[in-house]
């Protein structure tokens, strides 16, 4: 059976999905990105994903192909090494290598993360709203705009990770951050912190799901001027499903949807 294996090349982790013909995706593992300066070899590369390959019962000849996006680019030259040598296959990287099938209207495309395009183009394969904002809680939080069948731009904001990592960083009696905050409240309120290390819990996770929610108002009054209620949110990224449940502007979590997108742009270019 042909498996191709999906590749996310992030500033925090690197994400690996496995995908079948006529299953999607299948499975996704995520593995911490390298040290700035030290990406790792090939070889470690190569050897990981040969475990999970392992997992998933897939020999190497079973693997049709790679495809990846990737922010971190010396990263690219170590996977590619990775597949060549491992798998005998080539690492097809977007949007250079294989295109992502949507209208880029950034002042200057090329500017735009792989990342961001390939989420975009999957939010608006799974969606027919006319218009929709793709919000991305990775290293950076991250709001794209896609308005008929083109990626239009958007906002990137700190991330909830790394905001969390500089309060713990830079201020030495702050206790450990855990971003747990307990249940949601029926009545759609806000605890008070009654402790330093509730306060900063309830602050990241409620003060970013308010920041969501009133960017994705404003938003929507621009993409859609007097027709804001037909403009979908959709979030994705690790922290998603956590500020779902405090952030009614979120209609839709999609954890793997750059792992979809590069799917998809896969069988779009057979």
């Amino acid at each position: 059976m042909d498996t191709v294996i999906l590749l996310d090349v992030g500033n925090t982790n690197v994400k690996v999905g496995l995908a079948r013909p006529g299953q999607g995706l299948i499975s996704c593992y995520a593995l911490p990105t390298a040290p700035s300066g030290n990406v790792g070899t090939s070889d470690g590369w190569g050897l990981k994903l040969l475990d999970i390959c392992r997992v998933e019962n897939v020999t190497p000849g079973e693997v049709a192909g790679f495809v990846a996006s990737s922010v971190v680019p010396p990263m690219n030259p170590v996977l590619s090494r990775a597949a060549a040598r491992f798998f005998d296959r080539q690492v097809h990287f977007a949007p250079g290598d294989i295109p992502i099938p949507i209208e880029n209207r950034y002042a200057r495309p090329a500017e735009v993360g792989a990342d961001r395009l390939v989420t975009a183009y999957a939010a608006r394969q799974l969606s027919s709203a006319p218009a929709l904002v793709v919000v991305d809680f990775g290293t950076a939080t991250t709001f794209d705009c896609v308005v008929g069948e083109a990626f239009v731009g958007g906002l990137i904001c700190p991330g909830v990770l790394s905001s969390a990592r500089a309060l713990a960083t830079g201020t030495a009696k702050l206790p450990h951050i855990t971003l747990e905050t307990g249940p949601a409240r029926a009545d759609g309120g806000l605890d008070i912190g009654t402790s330093t290390s509730q306060s900063l819990n309830i602050g990241l996770i409620h003060g970013f799901a308010a920041m969501v929610d009133g960017l994705a108002r404003r938003l929507a009054a621009t993409l859609l001027p007097g027709r804001e209620a037909e403009v979908r949110l959709v979030a994705t990224g690790g922290f998603a499903a956590r500020i779902a449940e405090v952030c009614p502007a979120i209609h839709e979590v999609r954890e793997d949807l750059l792992m979809e997108g590069l799917w998809r742009a896969w069988l779009a270019s057979r």
